[in-house]
């Protein structure tokens, strides 16, 4: 049945029928059956609806070739078909009852008949929310699982080969069609194999990219996984991940293309640019815009992508898998699926922090993490356990994994003491099974302890697997109710929280909060910490009434002592930042001044928190327009943090940046310009020449140059930048087509017309796919590419793009 011809019968009934067959069928044309009404019909063949008589009274589906279709393709196909069907025996897939040739020579199989229709048509006619779509997706995977475990590949996975019926007053997914299955071990006929080489197999909107090779000799069971992936896609929000009417419009070729090498929009990105139909595909899943996009980052998002992976190494193995993981998600579980790695390394941009210690400074690192990860055990635990002794045992273990891991004096398996953080790390977790098998307990503490290091040193990929298997461990060693699984819960939400899964983070921080409430009351400090978690999340988040009346019930907790603490001057600090969100600058202003007096009395004048806190002030001196005062305050943080680290380091950098962007504007351009000068050579120094702050400095100081009228200077420095950006990023992330297009503006200033034409249409592909149109990025690339154009003596062009820019009133 194709997706053009097939007419779902009324669900209503399964009572007999009143229509009659077509005159050009007879109704006895197969003995026992009598056929009553054409379900439908395909390139091959065609689907009836018929009475059997024996050997048992049922309604049931009869297939047959269509008359003049007998070719050894069709019959290959056919056959192929009918004994795909008879391998399996699953409550997800339709049943053959029955095969045999008709009475004028046409092969037919006997089937049951699933009178439904297609999900998506199912899911969007009964307003199903995303739970009750997921729930019906992992029937579909256990069926698609079935078919593999008999040697069957569907290689056709698509919702109008999954009709849902209502059986047992409940509505059941069928998977229907394997015109097209391939035997994994056996063969299902002997006539398949020539006809498909070379052939387009399937439908293109699901094609995974190796059956759209052609070949037809690298296909296993994850092509059927990345069709089940396109599946869970449109089922989530309502469109395929490539428009169907743009696949079908480009030429053969082109289709192959697209879908072997164009990297799709996440679920969530898709759904954000569907524009007026947003609302209404939100209603059809019982939500608003707002709230299914909020449903569809993090989770939901990472399970389909990774169903969608072009490389099937990198998918799910199986239908199961995916069905599992889907069913972590809807169970409130720790899923296998994460962001793509070059979201990890995106988001090294916004905590430019890095940690400038060598070994030494990573044993003190762990030794605090790991103090703290065992220091404070629940009640119930104390109850349970001697104490002295599980602490004994707990320390003699992190003793070891020290002088194993970290300082042995061999140079082939210890690190030495020319190490950076990261290599340390990087050793010590490659051991941590091995010396910790059978103590559960202490592996998760030290797996904590790695993690939140890992994340301090904003390397959040590597820390999210070691938080999330230390969460894991305490839940089965220590339970829900314990200290110590809170402190796993909040630590991975915060891993979550910049990563941007706000759903995500936002769960684990309650329930991280409501164990410390039961364990220690309403009104300990520890609770007070995860408040303010949640409310810098809120803040991020555009929540700002949320945000405001979480952090002022932290600080309140915080100030139940009387006293002006860190902890005071930290949630002072985010307070500070959300104010200056809302342009309430003189509010923000008091605030950090507030916290800087706390944390100069605590801690004295040189301390990092200082600086931050001297930073911050100045960029609301900035934003209020007191350049003089912003300017002043940026370089006392230089200063603080040149007497902590020297000046060869990346905190000095970055603040030296936000200075020279000051001066650009408003003060001395030649200081500017050596200021950036200096900070990328600071970078590259320090984190080499392809990371991703050093195409960051780059792209500032190669800006800075095209506005200070040396493009000359500026085009090699943000060439260098794009080409980074592509290795570190890829093609398709915002931070490479804002580098892009802001390269093609410069090759403009230059005179070279055509090449910065293709930067910056690039450019903006990309950031209207990735930000959308109506974000500040994309309007100014737009805005740049109409001045090319302007420049060039291309009117035409130049009123198409100016057309496209927002009006203001």
């Amino acid at each position: 049945m194709t997706d053009e011809k097939h007419r779902p019968p009324d669900l209503s009934s399964d009572g007999p029928t009143e229509q009659m067959p077509s005159a050009e069928l007879p109704a006895d044309l197969v003995p026992g059956l009598h056929l009553l009404q054409k379900l439908g019909e395909g390139g091959m063949g065609e689907v009836w609806e018929a009475d059997q008589t024996e050997p048992v009274r049922r309604r049931v589906a009869l297939k047959l070739i269509k008359r003049g279709m007998e070719s050894k393709e069709v019959l290959a196909r056919f056959e192929s078909e009918r004994q795909a069907l008879a391998l399996m025996s699953h409550p997800n897939i339709a049943q053959v009852y029955d095969a045999g040739i008709t009475q004028d020579g046409r092969p037919y199989f006997v089937m049951e008949l699933v009178k439904g229709v297609p999900i998506t048509s199912y899911c969007d006619t009964n307003r199903l929310n995303t739970n009750e779509r997921l729930e019906l997706f992992t029937q579909i995977c256990d069926g698609v699982q079935h078919a593999h475990h008999k040697g069957v590949i569907h290689r056709d996975i698509k919702p109008s080969n999954i009709l849902v019926k209502i059986q047992d007053e409940k509505p059941t997914p069928k998977i229907i069609d394997f015109g097209v299955a391939k035997a994994t071990a056996q063969r299902l006929t002997e006539r398949t194999v020539f006809t498909e080489l070379g052939q387009l197999i399937g439908t293109p909107e699901y094609m995974s990219p190796e059956q759209a090779e052609m070949t037809g000799l690298d296909i296993d069971t994850r092509t059927d996984v990345y069709s089940l992936g396109v599946v869970l896609y449109e089922l989530l929000v309502g469109a395929q991940p490539f428009d169907a009417a743009d696949l079908r419009r480009s030429g053969f070729d082109e289709i192959r293309r697209k879908i072997r090498e164009d990297e799709p929009p996440k679920p969530s990105t898709r759904f954000s640019g569907l524009g007026e139909t947003r609302q209404s595909v939100a209603a059809r899943r019982h939500s608003d815009p707002t709230a299914l996009i909020r449903r569809l980052q993090g989770d939901l998002d990472w399970i389909t992508m990774k169903a969608l992976e072009k490389d099937r190494t990198r998918r799910y193995g199986s239908p199961a898998e995916l069905a599992a993981d889907v069913g972590r998600h809807l169970r409130d579980e720790p899923v296998i699926a994460g962001p793509p790695s070059t979201l990890y390394r995106a988001r090294k941009f916004i905590a430019r922090h890095r940690l400038g210690v060598g070994a030494t400074g990573l044993l003190v690192l762990l030794l605090v993490a790991f103090t703290v990860a065992i220091s404070v055990q629940s009640v119930q635990v104390a109850r349970e356990r001697d104490r002295a002794e599980i602490e004994a045992a707990k320390a003699l273990a992190f003793k070891q994994f020290v002088e194993q891991t970290l300082l042995s004096a061999d140079p082939e398996e210890g690190l030495g003491l020319d190490v950076t953080v990261a290599e340390a790390l990087d050793a010590a977790v490659g051991r941590l099974e091995e010396l910790f098998a059978g103590q559960p307990g202490v592996e998760a503490a030290v797996r904590h302890a790695i993690g939140s290091a890992y994340f301090e040193l904003a390397r959040y990929e590597e820390a999210q697997p070691l938080l999330r298997e230390a969460l894991r461990l305490r839940q089965m060693e220590l339970g829900d109710e314990n200290i110590d699984t809170a402190d796993s819960l909040l630590k991975v939400g915060q891993l979550l929280a910049v990563q941007g899964d706000v759903d995500g983070a936002e769960e684990m921080y309650h329930r991280s909060l409501d164990i410390r409430q039961k364990l220690l009351g309403e009104n300990h400090v520890a609770v007070a910490v995860v408040l303010m978690r949640m409310g810098a999340l809120y803040r991020d988040f555009n929540r700002n009434e949320e945000a405001e009346a979480t952090l002022l019930r932290a600080l309140e907790i915080q100030r139940r002592e009387g006293e002006e603490t860190l902890q005071v001057a930290e949630v002072k600090n985010h307070l500070a930042v959300l104010a200056a969100n809302q342009e309430e600058y003189a509010t923000a202003a008091g605030l950090l001044q507030d916290a800087l007096s706390i944390r100069r009395r605590e801690l004295g004048e040189d301390h990092v928190l200082v600086a931050e806190g001297l930073a911050n002030l100045a960029v609301i001196a900035e934003s209020s327009g007191d350049w003089l005062t912003a300017e002043r305050m940026y370089r006392e943080a230089v200063e603080v943090l040149r007497r902590l680290y020297g000046g060869d380091n990346e905190m000095v950098a970055a603040t030296m940046v936000n200075l020279a962007m000051l001066l650009s504007e408003h003060g001395d351009a030649a200081e500017a310009e050596q200021l950036f000068g200096e900070a990328l050579m600071i970078d590259r120094r320090q984190l080499g020449q392809d990371h991703p702050f050093v195409a960051q400095d780059l792209l500032n100081f190669g800006q800075f140059l095209v506005e200070h009228d040396k493009p000359e200077d500026a085009q090699p420095l943000l060439a260098e930048a794009v080409s980074i950006y592509e290795r570190a990023l890829g093609s398709s992330d915002w931070h490479t087509a804002t580098a892009r297009q802001l390269y093609g503006h410069c090759l403009g200033v230059l005179g070279r017309f055509e090449e910065g034409e293709e930067e910056l249409l690039a450019g903006l592909e990309v950031l209207e796919q990735s930000l959308g149109s109506e974000h500040t990025r994309t309007i100014r690339a737009r805005e740049r590419l109409a001045e090319l154009y302007e420049t060039w003596g291309r009117p035409e062009k130049e009123a198409a793009q100016r057309a496209l820019l927002p009006t203001t009133d």
